[in-house]
């Protein structure tokens, strides 16, 4: 068994929130930097730099999961992981067929580079990412899972997108949900009591480099999706712990 430090939830200059230094490289560099060794890609209804940043971890320690962060019809931001591109890849399939063909205005919501692992560009995304999937949430963890996907739903106690605030309630069929930055896991359950009874992930939500947060350590056989899934549901020695910030090792 090994502890990864992970961070799970994490844009690239695909996402037109993020900042123009959130290339690959850059992005594994600080990954290491700071001894986190679990990363997740998560750009907002996309996934063409995922790859990238996989081809930029090679030869490192760093592993990385393949993923997006959808907005669903309910406007609900949701986490899907992968093990691999291929699972993506379909999963990929489905979000374009669904996603309105809206035109990106780069200077009102930012630029979407597409970019190898070494940062350089390749292309622009021409259709505004930031926009709802016409899925609803219950089909799309569906989806998810079906294809061998993790779905969770994402900074679940914030306003903005998160489940709470728009539904009012927590569905049924979530191995986990992951609380943002700004609370701790004590605080969240007390402030929405509903959270009891689900593993929680804390993430950065990282869309600059100063964002990595690293707080949520798995302890796991290997770092796939179904040993994710046995540390959530606390199986076979697997767990996950959400650290204090103060407890961390020093960050450089």
């Amino acid at each position: 068994m090994k502890t990864y430090r992970a961070e799970l939830h994490i844009h690239t200059v695909l996402s037109p929130c993020a900042s123009v230094e959130m290339i690959p490289p850059l992005i594994v560099q600080e990954a290491l930097e700071r001894g986190i060794h679990l990363l997740a890609i998560t750009d907002h209804n996309a996934s063409a730099n995922a790859g990238a940043v996989i081809e930029a971890a090679q030869g490192t320690e760093l592993i990385v999961l393949p993923g997006m962060e959808l907005q669903t019809r309910e406007e609900v931001h949701l986490l899907c992981l992968f093990d691999t591109l291929e699972q993506l890849a379909e999963w990929q399939k489905t979000v374009d067929a669904l996603l309105p063909k809206t035109a990106n205005n780069s200077e009102f919501f930012g630029e979407q580079f597409v970019v190898d692992s070494s940062g350089d560009f390749i292309r622009r995304e021409e259709r505004l990412l930031l926009n709802s999937v016409d899925i609803e949430l219950e089909h799309a963890t569906e989806q998810v899972t079906a294809l061998g996907g993790l779905a969770i739903p994402a900074h679940i106690d914030r306003k903005a997108n998160g489940l709470i605030e728009i539904l009012g309630i927590i569905p049924p069929g979530f191995t986990a949900l992951e609380i943002s930055r700004h609370i701790s896991p004590e605080k969240a359950l007390q402030k929405f009591p509903q959270l009891n009874g689900y593993p929680l992930l804390q993430s950065g939500d990282v869309h600059q480099l100063d964002s990595f947060l690293g707080t949520t350590e798995l302890t796991l056989n290997e770092p796939t999706i179904k040993e994710i899934r046995m540390a959530l549901n606390g199986q076979a020695d697997h767990r996950v712990v959400i650290r204090q910030m103060d407890n961390l090792r020093p960050t450089i």
